[in-house]
């Protein structure tokens, strides 16, 4: 059994790893840290970059948070215990130019006692407009690291995310997805809790990788104010699913987490214009036909 020191630990190690990437690849701005402590127990460190290059607002958070477990939370979880652990790493990055895709990044650890720990996380990528060929590049590389554990991690973690990140009030996935698993146990996964772990690892040491790659593909290409008001648009639609729907929102304000800290995911800027209507045969609508489940991009 691992201990959720040493999962910690090794978290942070995470976080440094991609705050240092992510100031390399900006090349102007580099991150403002701020320390916190949690009034219940515990506490993080929050890692906010804002006004780069590349980079308009983003947050690489780190955590380890312990205390009373809200009433609310342990209906949820269907428990009796009162004391929780929680750890884990969550990234959410906005960029300047609408052809550099949002991308949301979580590693977590969750411990009531020696019989309920799970982890949870993933990874998955929201472009404002849709490029077949940064797709299929983004999912052949998660692909890549869940085969290293399991044949069938890939496809059923595509799907969990395919579900998750989907906005049900605007039928439309929040983006390409990605893969997504929560609550995930030796039992439930197959694989032993070590392998889990190190899964986690390998997943947010894919982060600085991918994201580099997704970036500098697209950096320096020209936007006009149509590109720009489409970027806003979509940005407002993933407003929508944070405040709304994201689980992880919820547990953070639930648990009188830090509220700067829970609400970093959101942009600096972001629309809502009333009846948007896209241009038949546009570039916008062939983004907004491809926001569905089960589009197979491997």
């Amino acid at each position: 059994m691992i201990s959720k020191e040493i999962i910690a630990e090794k978290y942070k190690e995470i976080q440094d790893e991609i705050t240092q990437a992510l100031e390399k690849l900006d090349g102007k701005a580099t991150f403002q840290e701020e320390l916190w402590e949690r009034e219940g127990g515990g506490g993080g460190r929050t890692r906010v970059i804002q006004h780069g290059n590349i980079l308009e607002k983003g947050g690489v958070n780190f955590s380890a948070v312990h205390g009373q477990l809200p009433a609310p939370i342990k209906k949820a979880f269907g428990v009796e215990e009162d004391e929780f652990f929680a750890t884990g790493v969550s990234i959410v990055i906005h960029p300047n130019n609408p052809w550099v895709p949002i991308i949301h990044m979580n590693i977590r650890y969750f411990e009531l006692n020696s019989e309920i720990r799970w982890f949870g996380g993933g990874i998955d990528l929201t472009p404002h407009y849709i490029q077949q060929e940064d797709a299929q590049y983004f999912h052949r590389e998660l692909k890549a690291v869940c085969d290293r554990y399991k044949d069938s991690f890939y496809t059923d973690f595509k799907a969990w995310a395919d579900n998750y990140f989907f906005i049900k009030h605007r039928e439309e996935t929040r983006g390409i997805g990605g893969i997504f698993y929560d609550k995930l146990t030796p039992e439930k996964a197959g694989v032993s809790e070590e392998e889990i772990f190190n899964f986690s690892c390998d997943l947010g040491r894919l982060f600085p990788k991918v994201y580099s790659e997704l970036v500098n593909r697209n950096r320096d290409k020209a936007f006009s104010d149509r590109e720009k008001n489409w970027q806003l648009l979509r940005r407002g639609r993933y407003v929508e699913f944070n405040l709304v729907y994201d689980a992880g929102t919820k547990f953070g304000l639930e648990t009188n987490g830090r509220i700067e800290s829970i609400l970093m995911s959101l942009p600096e800027q972001a629309n809502w214009f009333y009846n948007f209507q896209v241009e038949p045969g546009s570039l916008e609508e062939e983004t907004l036909s491809l926001l569905k489940k089960g589009v197979n991009w491997v």
